[in-house]
């Protein structure tokens, strides 16, 4: 056998990443664990107005990813207090109103950078990367001392959880995330723990 040949065997790969089963007991947050990934982000980097905003409008808007980083100020309507949500794949579009929490958020980071036309910005004025809000979300969670570590979709899947937990109607949740199969949806009300409480007297 060749040296090449021998060199291409010998050539270590790196390790596979271990399932999301692996490494945590679920895939959502708590509303109280939303609440402390917040307050982390209010206290760590340059950008922790920017940071929190993101993590807060992600979680109320079951925003995925991309839906977060191409959010623009002409979908939000800080007056009429509504933000128009795009949903990517083939979800439905919505408009959400917008909360008090929200709106001062948003009128904060509007008041910083009032000449981008994104809301979540870069240093250099662009929209955020996919790869900056996995970042900002993890060391979020880092910095609040969760026992996993976590990632941007489980703030939609928290969304998902806390309106089923409120006995909001799938059908509504359905069109307030944007799902097209109804299926994608029914996952949250299928493990609300709402369901259960009639089981015992005691």
């Amino acid at each position: 056998m060749s040296t090449a040949r021998q060199r291409s065997f010998s050539v270590k790969r790196p390790p596979r990443k271990p399932p999301n089963a692996a490494r945590r007991a679920r895939e959502y947050l708590t509303p109280h664990e939303v609440e402390q990934v917040m307050t982390a982000a209010r206290r760590v980097g340059r950008h922790a107005a920017r940071d929190a905003t993101l993590i807060l409008l992600m979680y109320r808007h079951g925003f995925r990813v991309a839906e977060a980083v191409a959010l623009r100020w002409d979908a939000v309507d800080l007056r009429g207090g509504v933000v128009h949500v795009q949903q990517l794949k083939q979800g439905r579009a919505a408009v959400h109103p917008l909360r008090g929490p929200e709106l001062r958020a948003l009128r904060q980071l509007r008041h910083r950078s009032p000449d981008t036309p994104y809301v979540f910005v870069s240093e250099r004025g662009g929209p955020l990367t996919a790869r900056a809000v996995r970042h900002i979300v993890l060391r979020a969670g880092q910095v609040a001392g969760l026992a996993f570590p976590i990632h941007p979709h489980m703030l939609r899947h928290a969304c998902g959880f806390y309106l089923a937990n409120k006995g909001i109607d799938t059908r509504a949740i359905q069109h307030y995330l944007g799902h097209c199969n109804i299926q994608h949806t029914v996952r949250y009300t299928r493990l609300t723990p709402h369901r259960f409480t009639a089981f015992w007297d005691d």
